[in-house]
């Protein structure tokens, strides 16, 4: 799958038989409708606030700022976002996550997402606070793909690369901000309140690359360690393998799980062997058949063939021959056998590499 051009206005993708859309903020926009928060913003496709002309800043996704003068009740459950995401609190606390990991963002402090990154804000609700953001799209959807920035964006070449490999290549997602940081994100708020109807694209532009350069000005005072698995091939094939669970009912082929990784299906059959040990029609048999003899101990009164069919098997005959040959007992037997999941430690193991 090609990723799309930059200033494209689409907002989603399709991966492991999924398709992940960018978050649209909607219970942000509700408060603010409801007068609970003071919302100013400018965005494209689906994020709030007044319309960025077509051929305005392409790539800039949202930009904005909330004011909430008490805690909420609302909050940003698990979303996406297509870009990289750089947002200041400027005042209050609120609770953010990403992957699994929680903490707390104080004023001063930024957080960093990358995109398509699931990522929280509230736990469930934000607190009283004021937020800025910007989130610009880099034309990527795998950890492995080249970032693309717009041509808009005019650090030089040495310093938009170290910015990237920061970007990149670590996993802290708060951080510390500085006076810098703050004036820039303080003055993009008030550019974006001032015009309510016009987009000031000179005055955006500036204001962001200076958000740029602060914030690599910020990340070289740190000396930052740096990961590069974290761009890897493996890295992908490992966000992959996560988001297969979800998706083993769909029609999966070769070539279609090498397009969902944005590989050539030779890159990719090289680089499944050297992440699991397993060819990828074998993995994908074997999570299926431990999938569905999970399923056949917990849903005990579900139909044999439904759960084959929700397991991605075609057809009872195929799915009770895989399931023997795999766990030593037709399909029927396993269920009238074990009580519990943990009576045959073969489900679940195998393929957890």
């Amino acid at each position: 799958m090609t990723p799309p051009k930059i200033g494209d206005d689409r907002a989603s993708y399709r991966a492991n038989g999924r398709t992940f859309v960018a978050d649209s903020c909607r219970a942000l926009a509700n408060a603010a409708n409801a007068g609970a928060v003071r919302l100013h913003a400018i965005g494209r496709g689906d994020y709030p606030g007044c319309r960025l002309p077509v051929n305005e800043l392409p790539g800039l996704r949202s930009v904005g700022s909330w004011d909430a003068n008490s805690p909420q009740t609302w909050g940003l459950p698990l979303h996406r976002n297509e870009g990289i995401e750089i947002s200041f609190l400027a005042s209050g606390e609120i609770t953010a996550g990403i992957e699994n990991r929680v903490e707390k963002l104080h004023h001063g402090e930024l957080l960093i997402t990358r995109p398509w990154q699931p990522h929280q804000l509230g736990n469930p609700h934000v607190g009283a606070s004021r937020l800025i953001w910007l989130i610009l799209d880099v034309g990527v959807r795998r950890p492995h793909q080249t970032w693309r920035w717009p041509s808009w964006i005019v650090l030089n070449r040495a310093d938009l690369d170290e910015l990237t490999r920061c970007l990149r290549q670590n996993e802290q997602f708060i951080w510390p901000g500085s006076p810098d940081i703050r004036h820039c994100f303080l003055g993009i708020s008030r550019a974006i309140e001032k015009n309510k109807k016009d987009c000031e694209s000179s005055r955006l532009a500036v204001l962001i690359n200076e958000v740029l350069l602060a914030v690599l000005d910020n990340f070289r005072a740190r000396h930052i360690p740096l990961r590069r698995s974290l761009v890897s091939t493996e890295r992908t094939l490992q966000q992959f393998l996560a988001e297969l669970s979800g998706s083993l009912s769909e029609p999966w082929t070769l070539g279609k799980m090498a397009a969902s990784c944005h590989l050539g299906v030779t890159q990719f059959v090289h680089h499944f062997r050297q992440t699991t040990n397993f060819t990828p029609a074998r993995y994908l048999t074997q999570a299926r058949v431990n999938h569905a003899g999970k399923l056949l101990l917990s849903e005990s009164a579900r139909p044999i063939m439904e759960i084959a069919l929700d397991c991605g098997f075609s057809s009872s005959q195929y799915f009770t021959n895989v399931f023997t040959r795999q766990m030593g007992c037709s399909p029927r037997a396993f269920r009238r056998n074990h009580t519990r999941i943990t009576d045959c430690p073969d489900i679940g193991g195998g393929i957890s590499k």
